[in-house]
């Protein structure tokens, strides 16, 4: 019985320790993903001729003016967003957008190789088709920050926390 006791008790311990994880967690994904979102978006803006050209030419985006300045702002807003942890959740979704339609105009191949994967899963579990090349691509990391960040909130250390404490709003 003292052993069942002693495992519970480490078991409570272990899960009060991991209740202190995820607002320090969701501040390093805010800080680093944030950082890279709102320098992207500056690399955007800095060269934005070459942007549009790029949207125009290599992607063939129908009003690449528009296209660019709005992932460029998203990007760059967005990203500044989320470093300080304010309207995190709001502002996770046009990240999230952006990097679908990157994923969409920028890497088709990679969405065509997941989809294959699903297809491969689906009706034989085929080993020759993987879901590395979608996993790996660019815009996967950003779209999962963001969806990190939607799904999660932005946590303790946020100016959203802040006003939701201030204003009695809820913060989940």
């Amino acid at each position: 019985m003292k052993f069942v006791a002693f495992i519970t008790a480490a078991y409570g311990w272990l899960l009060k320790f991991a209740s202190f994880l995820p607002s320090p967690l969701l501040l390093l994904i805010r800080l680093y993903w944030g950082y890279q979102f709102m320098m992207s978006g500056y690399g955007k803006l800095k060269d934005f001729g070459g942007t549009v050209e790029t949207f125009r030419d290599t992607f063939q985006l129908p009003f690449p003016e528009i296209n660019a300045a709005l992932a460029a702002g998203t990007e760059f807003v967005g990203g500044i967003f989320l470093i300080v942890g304010f309207a995190s959740r709001a502002a996770a979704i046009p990240l999230a957008i952006t990097m679908i339609i990157a994923y969409l105009t920028a890497d088709k191949e990679a969405v065509q190789e997941l989809g294959n994967f699903l297809v491969n899963l689906w009706t034989s579990l085929k080993e020759s088709s993987t879901p590395d090349k979608f996993t790996s691509a660019t815009p996967f990391l950003f779209l999962f920050a963001s969806v990190i960040v939607l799904a999660f909130g932005p946590g303790a250390f946020s100016i959203d926390h802040l006003l939701a404490r201030k204003y009695g709003a809820r913060r989940d």
